[in-house]
């Protein structure tokens, strides 16, 4: 079942025009919307279900700079920054905690690698200090296991996946941009390879300027226009507990995740577990994601099911005066497995007894997408004048949202960037250069 995620409404006008149209309301589209709407442009945010009712509430909510990929620290910073000043600019809470982030493990590698990118971590002036053995063990008690040590991420924090991208929306209209629910973009209306407007189900919204910022589904939209975007999606599993003890705000092992939400319940996952659904399109790119899937998912399970016949990588054709693939599926909500949501609470269970008996309140799928070298694409869209991406954010996307939003709202604006652009260029991906795989 989908998570329950704070519904907001909807402006009744569809406008003729606007300075730019966001295709997608998560949060990256949600933050995009309100960077762009806060500096004067005229927006309009158009999605198919309802705001963040994909990916952007479906995740641990950890929003962090630890162990992320220096091409994304830079972008991690403004992301932290921006998360911060949501309340006082909206006037409402968005869910976001600067609580620290704790990781422990009794893998030696793994612990060898949280240490060596430590001098990542330096140049970049993040505030993360090694556990010690000893420290580890007060921090995170585990029942049965002996940790080697850890880390502490001391100015990492949290989101509220299920009230960010829907409050941050309506904090965009504060600054008089319209939200558009249930009104699916269909297509581009181009005049000379060049965007001259949005088709939407509800009628043609006139613009030169498109941001195109719809997760696993951005694959698709750009292919009906030419645009190559490698992108495939893994299938996860998460659950949310009842209210219940409290262990702590963010804890990180090798057997499990728990994040806990301002209601006192927990957000429970296993990092690296996926299934891989074979689709048309993920046949289309398979090569080019095999380095990545090979370094990335320590379980990754292939399957085949209903995604090869509908939903964002199947095969079929668009066409902007009917009904289309992003009508048929309202919302991307896969079933959750139950195998992985009997090892998480046995794991979890095992290793945290207070948590014996702990109620489930709900359980989800979700559809995470990548790239090749699993860094996001904000970039525009080479061979369509005015269309932007901004995708494939690889498990990154909720922490990261709002750097990623404020990038992108500074590409579409052409307004001086909040950070060097080049490191997540699409053509990065098409033109032969070669593939580093970023760090998880």
């Amino acid at each position: 079942m989908s998570p329950i995620v704070k519904r907001i409404h909807s402006d009744q006008e569809l406008p003729a025009k606007a300075d730019v149209v966001v295709v997608g309301g998560g949060i990256i589209g949600a933050t995009a919307a309100f960077f762009l709407a806060e500096r004067g442009l005229s927006v309009a945010l158009v999605e198919k279900g309802h705001v963040g009712c994909e990916q952007s509430s479906r995740n641990w909510g950890w929003c962090r700079q630890q162990n992320r990929d220096e091409r994304e620290l830079p972008l991690s910073g403004v992301a932290l920054r921006l998360w911060g000043e949501f309340q006082s600019k909206i006037g409402e809470d968005v869910g976001f905690r600067r609580c620290g982030l704790l990781y422990a493990t009794d893998n030696p590698r793994q612990l060898a690698e949280w240490e060596a990118w430590r001098e990542t971590a330096r140049q970049f002036n993040v505030n993360t200090k090694m556990l010690s053995a000893k420290e580890a063990a007060a921090t995170i008690p585990a029942n049965g296991r002996r940790w080697l040590g850890g880390v502490h991420s001391i100015d990492d924090g949290k989101g509220e996946p299920a009230i960010a991208a829907p409050t941050i929306a309506n904090g965009a209209r504060k600054f008089g941009a319209t939200i558009h629910q249930e009104c699916a973009a269909r297509g581009l209306d181009l005049v000379n390879g060049a965007v001259a407007g949005v088709i939407t189900e509800k009628g043609l919204i006139r613009t030169q300027a498109v941001l195109c910022a719809g997760g696993a589904w951005t694959s698709m939209f750009c292919r009906q226009h030419g645009v190559l975007f490698p992108q495939a999606s893994v299938r996860q599993t998460a659950l949310r507990t009842r209210p219940t003890a409290d262990l702590g705000e963010a804890i990180y092992t090798p057997e499990c995740a728990l994040t806990r939400r301002l209601d006192g319940s927990y957000t429970l996952a296993i990092s690296g577990r996926a299934m891989l659904d074979i689709t048309p399109q993920g046949i289309r790119y398979a090569r080019w994601f095999m380095p990545m899937f090979m370094k990335r998912l320590k379980a990754v399970q292939f399957g085949i099911g209903k995604s090869f016949l509908q939903g964002p990588e199947a095969l079929g054709g668009l066409n902007k005066s009917k009904p289309t693939a992003f009508e048929r599926m309202r919302v991307l909500d896969p079933p959750p497995s139950r195998r992985t949501i009997a090892a998480i609470l046995k794991r979890v269970t095992e290793q945290f007894p207070a948590l014996a008996g702990v109620e489930v309140a709900d359980s989800w799928g979700a559809y995470v997408d990548f790239t090749p070298d699993a860094v996001p694409v904000i970039s525009p869209a080479d061979g369509v004048k005015g269309l932007y991406l901004a995708a494939g954010c690889s498990g990154h996307g909720f922490g990261l949202g709002p750097g990623i939003g404020r990038l992108a709202a500074d590409l579409v604006a052409n307004d001086t960037p909040c950070v060097d652009p080049a490191p997540f260029r699409l053509s990065r991906l098409l033109d032969g250069s070669k593939v580093k795989v970023g760090a998880i």
